[in-house]
């Protein structure tokens, strides 16, 4: 069965607002976490991997996993474009199945706000977290349902403290937070609108 995205997933790197809030989140993921090449990473909600191929020259391999069939399709197009040997995208739906393998880093942009199962999908990231292991999120902050409009049944963006709490409770510390760009669109009433974008950062406790 097709999914939002599926029919999206052509597309989306022609995008430039994609390709700059990307551009964003990677230059503040480098600031913020300090990454090295023998790091196994995974790419969660990775949608045509994106933040991935910005990251990917930092990491000794990346898995992406994402629930959408043609975006992962899209990104084994790009990698077989790119001779790239060290990215592996999965097609995987983390709020019902499971995925045995553990990271150092674990990251997402703009995937968070659209998963149901928040909490349930957080504890499966953290358990695929390796000791002292990152998890690193970018999000939007609260909206007032604008962003998508009508029809959207996911999470009107996140107060990072309030998601903050929540990683804590479920096993992580160090939480940082900080705004990292502004995605500006037309929302659903015709009008210019700006929508801040956060990237949280946390460690696995030993």
């Amino acid at each position: 069965m097709l999914n939002e995205f599926d029919a999206k997933a052509r597309d989306w790197d022609k995008n430039l607002a994609h390709i700059e809030r990307s551009e964003a989140i990677a230059e503040a993921l480098l600031q913020m976490v300090p990454l090295d090449r023998n790091m196994n990473a995974l790419e969660f909600g990775a949608g045509t991997g994106l933040l991935s191929f910005l990251l990917k020259d930092h990491l000794s391999r990346i898995t992406l996993i994402d629930n959408s069939a043609e975006m992962i399709n899209t990104i084994l197009s790009k990698i077989s474009d790119q001779g790239i040997h060290h990215m592996h995208p999965l097609r995987i739906d983390l709020e019902h199945e499971d995925f045995p393998e553990t990271f150092d880093l674990i990251f997402s942009q703009m995937a968070l706000h659209h998963v149901e199962k928040l909490e349930l999908v957080i504890r499966k990231l953290i358990l695929m977290l390796n000791v002292g292991g990152t998890l690193a999120i970018a999000d939007l902050y609260p909206e007032d349902g604008s962003f998508h409009g009508d029809g959207f049944h996911g999470h009107k963006g996140f107060d990072p403290d309030i998601l903050s709490l929540l990683l804590e409770r479920t096993g992580l510390e160090q939480v940082q937070h900080k705004r990292c760009h502004t995605i500006k669109k037309i929302n659903r009433e015709g009008k210019s609108a700006e929508y801040p974008v956060f990237l949280m950062k946390a460690l696995k406790k030993a």
